[in-house]
């Protein structure tokens, strides 16, 4: 039995190499074409110019010396020559007009040498700084910051008011001010969600909904992207206007930083309406990081005119547009949660736009004095509920 089982085998031993040596042979003659361009996400492999490769030059040596039409004949379907001007940056003829699409005679982009790195077409380029830097880097990041508020929510909780509510409300926000608030928060949420499907889908949503059900997804959330973005666009030039003023800085706001606000003390840090931390968000987050998102997706929408959209200028504007978003959705994933689950009576301010005496006293004490002292109106717009007063 053991005799026969070495039998067996060396037998198989043996017909594997005569099979690969069959296959090695059969390739050899078409082996130069194989030299295609290989991706550089493949380990291991240098990727090749395809405009390097003559394989037809090697199998035959009359292949310099003839006419296209003589190539015709003897190699049928051979169009070797069209992908090595094509790679050449050689433009053809395309119906589109010239003013709309400057490189439409230009199947790809030209070949460039960037420092340090090899020959490379600049299209490619652009797919790897997606795919291994904006795409693994960024979505490291939004679970980190995800995984952190969780943590900060199991071991921390809500931050409760100390002193019982007294009743006696303030008003800390207009309706118009609301108003402005919700629409950018409304549509950015909108944005984030459709974003993150867009850039992130392929990884958690395609292996669980299939390709048809994701690929209707994913159109309908891109149209939801495009005619959202002039909303949040809108609302957030209103905010920034809105809010601009009392979001200067101010004395004190140096303390409060260093002291992180005394959040996780018995006593908050003194505060005027917006404290350190919401004034840092709002020229960081909205007005820096919103204006570039903004722009950048203005020039993705080709809205903004004079400009000439070639391939190069979408890439560059999609690059800032994706970074920029990263970290703008980053900043206010933090925001969301202190002002909904993280902060009592934080989402009631904004919902209705008033909060109690005793919530302005231990979150925005410098505010609450003025109100007191009067530099401040307790009611700038609408009446309180019957049942609710104003101390002012």
């Amino acid at each position: 039995m053991l005799r026969s089982l070495i039998a067996t085998t060396l037998l198989a031993f043996g017909l594997c190499g005569s099979l690969a040596a069959q296959t090695k042979a059969a390739l050899e003659p078409v082996q130069p074409v194989a030299a295609v361009p290989a991706t550089a996400t493949t380990p291991g492999v240098q990727s090749v110019n395809i405009m390097d490769v003559k394989p037809d030059a090697d199998a035959d040596p009359k292949y310099a010396s003839q006419t296209n039409a003589e190539r015709t004949k003897v190699q049928p379907g051979n169009n070797a020559p069209m992908w090595r001007q094509v790679g050449a940056g050689v433009t053809g003829f395309s119906s589109l007009p010239k003013s709309e699409a400057p490189e439409a005679g230009n199947l790809i982009q030209p070949f460039v040498q960037y420092p340090g790195s090899r020959l490379t077409n600049a299209g490619e380029a652009w797919r790897q700084v997606r795919n291994n830097w904006i795409i693994p880097y960024g979505g490291a990041l939004v679970l980190i910051v995800l995984g952190a508020i969780a943590l900060f929510y199991w071991r921390v909780g809500v931050i409760k008011l100390h002193g019982k509510p007294t009743g006696r409300m303030l008003e800390r926000f207009t309706p118009f001010e609301r108003s402005a608030h919700w629409a950018n928060a409304i549509s950015f949420v909108i944005l984030a969600i459709s974003g993150l499907v867009m850039a992130f889908g392929q990884f958690f949503l395609l292996p669980v909904m299939g390709s048809t059900l994701f690929g209707w997804l994913a159109y309908i959330l891109k149209n939801a992207h495009n005619f959202v973005g002039p909303v949040f666009a809108v609302s957030l030039l209103i905010v920034i206007v809105t809010f601009v003023r009392d979001n200067l800085p101010a004395k004190g706001d140096l303390n409060w930083l260093l002291k992180g606000g005394g959040m996780l003390g018995e006593h908050e840090v003194k505060s005027g309406r917006f404290n350190a931390g919401e004034k840092a968000l709002f020229w960081g987050g909205v007005f820096v990081l919103g204006l570039v998102v903004v722009a950048s997706g203005l020039v993705l929408d080709k809205l903004v005119p004079g400009l000439l959209y070639e391939r190069s200028t979408m890439q560059v504007a999609h690059m800032v547009h994706a970074v920029s978003n990263i970290l703008m959705l980053v900043l206010f994933m933090g925001h969301i949660y202190l002002g909904t689950l993280g902060t009592e009576g934080a989402y009631q301010g904004m919902r209705t736009g008033y909060v109690d005496e005793t919530w302005a006293r231990e979150h925005h004490e410098l505010w609450y004095d003025d109100v007191k002292a009067g530099h401040i109106p307790a009611q700038r717009s609408q009446p309180l509920p019957p049942s609710q007063t104003v101390r002012v």
